[in-house]
This record gives structure tokens, C-alpha cells and sequence, in this order.
């Protein structure tokens, strides 16, 4: 007798869709900001999922807009042409010669990579920077390095380093009434008419601030925000990393990350979200499924 039961992989293909329509209800219309960066942009088949989670997005009514850094690829570009960099916490001394560079690269190179793959996957994306119709107003950042002789902090002249100040939202708006992705490169133009480096995760955060939008992801090379168990924490407060942070749970690196996540929130963005950007479809599986992918961030607790 011949077995007309429905194969069980398709089952589950049917049943991931039936989880997902609430959520594809509820943000249907809604913009997502997506900070993209880290190793994911150096593997082919991780660039590949990356557009076809953006092109997925749009096609069910969510307004993805991509803000990505480049960081190890201005490092490349430095070392090859013989320029020595320098950081300072976390952020590169940048002098006129190394602020070219990196626009070159941010601006040029990957900004229209990341065009051309969308495009590959179906979608239709613009690729601009923060200087496009002066869409991000920044200011110049200084630093502190510790003195070694003298135990002390002191203040260190970053450079062309910058931080947003103004985000003019139009033309991302204008782009994603026309049915188009925003991919936009992390540069700003100053008051002063210089040109600034900004750091991809605060410039993703202060768009998505000023954009109002549902979600802000930040895709890294983490999990997310782990416990001293090392288990993943999947929900947290401005005042639960308050708490982490004196605890010393979390620590380093993560600490500025989760400062622009509650910079976001604090400006209008529902929630922001640390996820692992070499996991295939990771944010898919944060948005439409009950479990998540990540840690999320929001003002207040669900319970509250």
C-alpha cells in the first residue's frame, strides 16, 4: 500500500511559516537597522544568507536598512600601502591621509559589494554614506591613553574620528518609499566641512534612533551577551547592564556595543538585538521565531 502521508521535512517547512505569521504581521511596515560587519563579511556563503535575509525582509513588507563597518578591510588597505595604524580605545588615530583611505574603502569597495550582492539575490539596494544629502552630521571625537610613566589618563587627538551629531533621515526615507535597500557607509561630513571616520556600531545605532525603528541588529562575531556560566542571556534592561557591568559579566569590547544599544532604545528604536552574524539566517530566526537567536535589549522588562 502506498504511503500518501506528507513528507516530514515540508511539514516542518509549513509549520516555520505558521510561527512566523504573527511576527510577519506585526512588522510588516516597520523599518529594521542592521549593523553589518565583522568575519561574516569575509565568507562568501555567510554574504550570500546576509542578502537574502535583506531581500526576504523587503519582499514581506519590512524596511531593512544596512549600515556596515569595514574595519579589517581598511587595515588591509593600510598595510599594503605602507600607512601604520594606531588605536585608541578601539578607535583608529586617523590623520587626512589614513581618512581617504578609509572612505575609499568604506565608501567604495564595500559599500557597492554589498549593493552587487543584494542585487545578485534579487533585491534592489543604493549604496550611500553618511555625507548623501548630509544624512549624518558629525563631530569630531577625542581619546584618552594611559600615560605608563605616570599611571594617568590623557586626552589623544584621534584625528579624523567622529561621532554623529545629526542624522538628516530623508533620503532613507525616499529610498525606502521607492522599494529600495539603503546600505550606507559609515561617514559623515563635520559642520567644519572635514570628513569624519565613524565607527559602524554608533552610526548604525544614532540611524536607527532617529528612523524610530522596531529593531536594531547588531551582527558580530558573538553569540551575544553571555552569563558567567557562559550561558546566553537573551533578555536585558539598561538597568540589568547597569548591574552586569559592575559585576564584571560583561566586559571589553561588548561594553560600547551594548552602550549603543541603549543609546538606540533611549532614542526611540523598540528594541536592539546582539546577534551572531555567522550563524546562516540568524536574524530570520531572532524575528520569526518564539525562541530568538540573540540578546535583546529594550527600556523596560516584557513582565514590567
Amino acid at each position: 500500500m502506498t504511503d500518501h502521508s506528507p513528507d516530514p521535512h515540508l511539514l516542518a517547512k509549513a509549520e516555520t511559516l505558521t510561527e512566523a505569521l504573527p511576527y510577519l504581521q506585526r512588522y510588516a511596515g516597520e523599518t529594521f537597522v542592521v549593523k553589518y560587519g565583522g568575519h561574516a563579511m569575509g565568507d562568501p556563503e555567510r554574504q550570500r544568507d546576509f542578502a537574502e535575509d535583506m531581500v526576504l525582509l523587503k519582499a514581506v513588507g519590512i524596511n531593512p536598512v544596512v549600515v556596515h563597518g569595514g574595519g579589517p578591510q581598511i587595515g588591509s588597505m593600510l598595510k599594503r600601502l605602507g600607512v601604520e595604524s594606531r588605536f585608541v580605545d578601539g578607535l583608529r588615530v586617523t590623520d587626512a591621509e589614513t581618512a581617504q583611505i578609509a572612505e575609499m574603502v568604506l565608501a567604495g569597495s564595500i559599500n557597492k559589494e554589498i549593493v552587487g550582492w543584494i542585487g545578485q539575490a534579487g533585491g534592489r539596494a543604493v549604496g550611500i554614506s553618511g555625507k548623501d544629502a548630509g544624512l549624518v552630521t558629525a563631530e569630531k571625537v577625542g581619546g584618552r591613553d594611559a600615560d605608563p610613566n605616570r599611571g594617568i589618563e590623557r586626552r589623544v587627538d584621534l584625528g579624523f574620528v567622529g561621532e554623529p551629531v545629526a542624522v538628516d533621515r530623508r533620503i532613507v526615507d525616499s529610498l525606502i518609499g521607492d522599494g529600495i535597500i539603503p546600505v550606507i557607509a559609515p561617514i559623515g561630513l563635520g559642520r567644519d566641512g572635514h570628513t569624519y571616520n565613524i565607527n559602524a556600531d554608533t552610526m548604525a545605532g544614532a540611524i536607527a534612533g532617529a528612523l524610530g525603528a522596531a529593531r536594531f541588529f547588531l551582527l558580530t562575531d558573538v553569540a551575544g551577551v553571555l552569563d558567567k556560566a557562559g550561558e546566553l542571556m537573551t533578555d536585558l534592561t539598561p538597568a540589568d547592564i547597569g548591574r552586569l557591568r559592575e559585576d564584571g559579566t560583561i566586559s571589553g569590547g561588548m561594553i560600547p556595543k551594548l552602550e549603543t544599544c541603549v543609546a538606540a532604545v533611549e532614542a526611540g528604536v523598540d528594541a536592539a538585538v546582539i546577534l551572531d552574524g555567522r550563524v546562516p539566517h540568524a536574524m530570520l530566526l531572532e524575528i520569526f521565531t518564539r525562541r530568538g537567536a540573540g540578546t535583546l535589549v529594550r527600556r523596560s522588562s516584557p513582565k514590567a
